[in-house]
């Protein structure tokens, strides 16, 4: 139930952070809400994967020192995990580069 919770603020956050960014036409003074809106986004994405990353290196590790023969197979897994979360990050920054440029 809490995850549920969770998740569904988190989205509502989002959804309404996103809708700052779009709902700036230009014509205030600097970037105004758009500058914001980028920032809080990518800010929030980049710490929802240094979480998951740094969970997902806490499982290896504790997947290591339980049974260090199958070390090979662990970090293989690690290594493809860190880079699907990171690939999210990534994303966050696309759409915050495509608002920032379409916004200017």
């Amino acid at each position: 139930m809490r995850k549920l919770v969770l998740t569904v603020l988190n989205t509502l956050m989002l959804v309404a952070f996103a809708s700052l960014a779009f709902a700036d036409d230009g014509t205030s003074a600097g970037f105004g809400l758009t500058a914001l809106g980028l920032a809080i986004g990518i800010g929030l994405a980049a710490a929802g994967c240094g979480v998951g990353q740094g969970l997902a290196i806490r499982g290896a590790c504790e997947g290591t020192a339980r049974n260090p023969d199958a070390s090979g197979k662990i970090s293989q897994s690690l290594i493809l995990g860190l880079a699907f979360v990171e690939s999210l990050c990534i994303y966050a920054l696309l759409v915050d580069l495509i608002l920032l440029f379409v916004k200017m």
